[in-house]
């Protein structure tokens, strides 16, 4: 299981995301970057950035 937390990338987000693999991670970030930041287009430095920020949960 993995685990992403918005606000290492958006200082003061406290969404967190948790999906079985890094695509499930991508997913879940890009539909709330449009819905709650109002991202129109995901930059490939934000998909980088995000990528570098997911850790893997303790089983």
């Amino acid at each position: 299981m993995k685990q992403f937390a918005c606000g290492s990338v958006v200082t003061g987000c406290q969404a967190v995301f948790r999906a079985p693999d890094e695509d499930g991670i991508l997913a879940q970030v890009a539909r709330h970057a449009r819905e709650d930041h109002g991202l129109t287009e995901i930059a490939p430095e934000l998909v980088n950035a995000v990528r570098q920020n997911i850790t893997a949960l303790a089983a």
